[in-house]
């Protein structure tokens, strides 16, 4: 599955980057995050609940930015199991400066599920990834417009 689209964000790149690139920060944005631990500034894993429907899994992910180019562009690479399931996630960010005080966000994130999810949730699992993936950008919009400048 891929999913793309382009946020405007009302809080300067510098902002914008150190947030994108902050496991701690990103990661309470996104929905059932049950733990997090950071091996080294681009290089954590997570403990996240997701699945479709009733059927839901603990995954096990192995997270790594494997291109940064500040403040422009990262690249981050998620792996990971459940009992039954695997999951591979790239994602691809991309920071320009529009407007003084604001950053235009591109980005882009490329799933592939495996597995029990996969199998028994084929028909729903497009519309909720891409209900997850929304909201996780658009957190990662509203909190970085509430914050201080």
């Amino acid at each position: 599955m891929r999913f793309q689209g382009t946020l405007d964000i009302a809080a300067p790149r510098e902002r914008v980057w150190a947030f994108v690139t902050d496991p701690k920060a990103v990661s309470a944005c996104a929905p059932d995050v049950q733990s997090i631990e950071v091996l080294e500034p681009s290089h954590f894993k997570l403990v996240v609940r997701a699945g479709v429907g009733p059927i839901r899994a603990t995954f096990n992910l192995d997270v790594v930015f494997t291109e940064l180019t500040p403040p422009a562009r990262a690249k981050v690479r998620a792996r990971g199991q459940a009992p039954g399931s695997a999951v591979e996630m790239t994602n691809t960010l991309e920071l320009s400066e529009g407007t003084p005080g604001r950053t235009t966000m591109a980005w882009s994130s490329d799933v592939n599920v495996s597995g029990m999810i996969a199998q028994m949730g084929a028909r729903l699992m497009q519309g909720t990834a891409d209900k997850m993936t929304q909201q996780v950008f658009a957190c990662i919009q509203s909190t970085l417009e509430a914050a201080e400048p």
